[in-house]
């Protein structure tokens, strides 16, 4: 004990095995009473008194914008809503989250993928009368279901299927709209509705044959030239509804009206055509540039005459670059801007001077890059505070992932937001706002991993009902239940014991709730007590299930790794498959305690698995997609064990129970991971004081989100760093 904070990573470990109630390991006998208990609490409090003799905040890198807060940015910055992956690579994940500072690397290519954007978007923004036709192409994904009684949000109401997309016509002139098909051996007469901000412009004939039809001719099915404005429209291409009810098939519909195009056509598929690609080309012809929304938010003066110009263009580029680099501008930013203003200007007119300085600024280190410049006065290794206007980007990155709004920037430049009441009322003032609804997709999609959804495909032959708005409804479901938690200000144990969930007809139909229509979601209490809290939640279910069968392994995994903080050791190399079927039984179908025990008998493998299978078998009455099952290939489920701590369970609410009996790594883990969310940084074992008092605090606050949320913010780590510590330098000028 006297040397543990020489040894703090290491002790770390050990408390979080003990409160976990993982050591001793299982078949271990544990000292008596309460042994156990006093020895963590003095590790604990060893290291927290430690910490205190001697803070560290720790320090990170600077942090660049990822693809969300790249488009949150565009959108804050012009009312422009783009998909940053047209441009940028896909993000590195680190300790669950993709804005971890020390893993965006910097490379020639990413740099390269900045400017194209910027010059990209500062077109897109301002409009060019002079832009050349091209196609671009809108792929549809082959899991979404376009069933004759599906509309696409977004589509015209009294269609089907087809797809809706956002895009930026440069100027106003004439375009084509292209469509390619799948499936579509049906003998039914189909229309296709192509309209613009729901405004019809065209009306197509579906092909059996030539081009376009089921995906094999030799090109798109065209529209004729359409007349369209300049600016961000919605355009969508959807079948024409024809009929209700009942259809034409061979047995009984399913919800996915294309399961599979190795089965399309056969019972109980139906064979409608669906639209595979929209290319929208153009312009064909173009007459100008008229006003959008976006260019009245960029050209807030006009010049009447050209003395008037370069005034004006200094007013739009201060207003434009204190948004875009979140603080004011230094006059050599200033400065800097408008010598690329100036020089575009000269060679072509007003417009094109704002628009190069505008794709300037989209590419400028200010506004790609959070820097956090420390003091000049600041030695290396020393610990400061950051500044206001860091402050408040750190505040609002994490709340909102998107830049502070006016009035952040505001009480940043008087100085005020470092002082801790202040501080607070922003924090509560911007979880009220409805742009903090970003943290269910953002904090709690990736600490759940709600991303994996999209990688389980479940097999077709076995889940023929389970698609694309089936799995987004799952996944929307999670991040509303968990922006009601922030919103209503929520225990956090919410999250494991709610009796209520969000859900809209298609996934309410999935559970087997009764009484919800349409596709709009609503809060609704559980019928019973099979699901509570996110482990009853479809989308956790079938991200972790194998495609054609549950996985005890995976969700006992996932349990200890995203709720608890103690992930099992990697599986030893050689392990075989499962057996799926009992040879010596005449073929019988094993369940899945059958193939557990098959791994189980092993001494290598039994270590390990002794933790997960009966957290994953407490949860296999829930199927593949988390439909609730009572039996399996024919047998009745057996879901019955006993924890590593002892506990014995039969099901979800024994572990749901067991969990909930020891709350501390449950809370300490969800504060562990909105720490590192907020910093973008990985939690280090210099932290773990700071989480504790952090939780300890909560919990005095019956464990209220917005107590985590304050702690978090009001931390010396999230308001101080410490600065890098540089290489000194060599007798000739050189690092050493």
């Amino acid at each position: 004990l006297a040397n543990a904070p020489q040894n703090a990573e290491a002790v770390e470990k050990m408390i979080r095995k003990l409160r976990a109630g993982m050591m001793p390991p299982p078949g271990t006998r544990a000292p008596e009473g309460d042994t156990l208990l006093q020895l963590v609490e003095v590790l604990e409090s060893t290291l927290d008194a430690a910490a205190q003799r001697s803070p560290n905040p720790g320090r990170r890198t600077f942090q660049r914008l990822n693809r969300r807060e790249f488009e949150y940015a565009i959108l804050d910055l012009l009312d422009l809503s783009i998909d940053a992956g047209d441009w940028l690579p896909l993000d590195q994940m680190s300790a669950n989250f993709d804005n971890i500072a020390d893993v965006q690397s910097l490379s020639p290519l990413l740099l390269e993928a900045y400017l194209n954007a910027a010059a990209d978007i500062s077109r897109m923004a301002v409009g060019d009368r002079n832009a050349p036709a091209v196609n671009v192409n809108y792929r549809q994904s082959i899991y979404q279901s376009q069933h004759p009684w599906d509309r696409v949000e977004g589509a015209p109401y009294g269609t089907r299927g087809g797809l809706v997309v956002e895009h930026v016509f440069p100027a106003d002139g004439t375009y084509q709209f292209g469509m390619t098909f799948s499936s579509g051996r049906g003998t039914r007469f189909e229309d296709i509705d192509v309209s613009v901000d729901g405004e019809r412009v065209a009306l197509v004939a579906y092909t059996r044959s030539g081009e376009a039809a089921d995906g094999r001719g030799g090109g798109a099915l065209w529209t004729d030239p359409v007349f369209v404005r300049t600016g961000q429209h919605k355009v969508s291409a959807a079948f024409i509804r024809r009929f209700e009810g009942p259809y034409e098939d061979l047995i009984r519909p399913h919800d996915w009206s294309l399961a599979s195009t190795a089965i399309a056509g056969t019972y109980g598929v139906n064979s409608l055509p669906h639209i595979r690609d929209l290319v929208v080309g153009g312009p064909l012809t173009t007459v100008g540039v008229s006003d959008t929304p976006v260019r009245r938010r960029i050209f807030t003066c006009t010049p009447a005459s050209p003395n008037e110009q370069r005034p004006c263009a200094n007013e739009i580029i201060s207003r434009l670059g204190e948004q875009a680099f979140r603080r004011p501008l230094r006059e050599e930013d200033r400065s800097a801007l408008m010598s690329f203003y100036d020089e575009a200007a000269a060679e072509g007119d007003f417009e094109l001077g704002i628009r190069t300085a505008l794709e300037a600024m989209l590419a400028s280190p200010r506004f790609v890059f959070r820097f956090e410049q420390p003091p000049g006065d600041v030695a290396a290794g020393q610990t400061y505070r950051i500044g206001a206007f860091a402050l408040a980007s750190r505040l609002s990155y994490f709340l909102w992932a998107a830049p502070p709004d006016a009035e952040l920037r505001q009480v940043a430049a008087s100085g005020a937001l470092l002082d801790d009441g202040v501080l607070e009322t922003q924090v509560l003032r911007m979880l009220a706002d409805p742009k903090a609804e970003a943290l269910g997709p953002r904090f709690a999609g990736q600490w759940l991993r709600l991303q994996d959804l999209d990688k389980i495909h479940p097999d077709v032959r076995l889940q023929p009902d389970f698609h694309q708005q089936l799995a987004d409804a799952m996944r929307r479901e999670t991040e509303l239940f968990f922006n009601s938690l922030v919103r209503d200000d929520r225990s956090v144990l919410d999250l494991y014991a709610a009796d209520y969930t969000f859900v809209n007809e298609r996934l309410a139909k999935h559970y087997g709730i009764p009484g919800v229509s349409g596709e709009h979601f609503r809060r609704v209490n559980y019928p019973d007590d099979t699901r509570r809290g996110v482990l009853g939640h479809a989308s956790i279910l079938t991200m972790t299930s194998h495609a054609g069968r549950t996985s005890p392994v995976l969700r006992g995994k996932w349990v200890m790794e995203v709720l608890l903080g103690t992930p099992p050791p990697p599986p030893p190399p050689g392990i075989p498959d499962l057996e799926e079927v009992d040879e010596a039984a005449g073929g019988r179908m094993l369940t899945t305690r059958e193939r557990m025990e098959q791994h189980r008998a092993s001494p290598t493998c039994n270590s390990c698995h002794r933790f997960m299978d009966p957290i994953g078998l407490a949860l296999d009455n829930f199927g593949v997609t988390g439909k609730w099952r009572t039996r399996e290939n024919g047998s009745p489920l057996d879901t019955r064990g006993e924890l590593y701590d002892g506990t014995p369970i039969t099901g979800p609410a024994d572990l749901r129970r067991a969990l909930l009996n020891r709350p501390i790594p449950l809370i300490r883990t969800f504060t562990e991971n909105l720490f590192a969310y907020a910093l973008g940084r990985r939690v280090e074992h210099f932290d773990q004081p700071t989480v504790r008092a952090i939780a300890r605090a909560a919990e005095a606050d019956d464990y209220r989100m917005s107590a985590f949320i304050l702690g978090v913010v009001k931390s010396d780590a999230f308001r101080m760093q410490r600065a890098n510590v540089v290489a000194q330098q060599g007798p000739e000028g050189q690092k050493p």
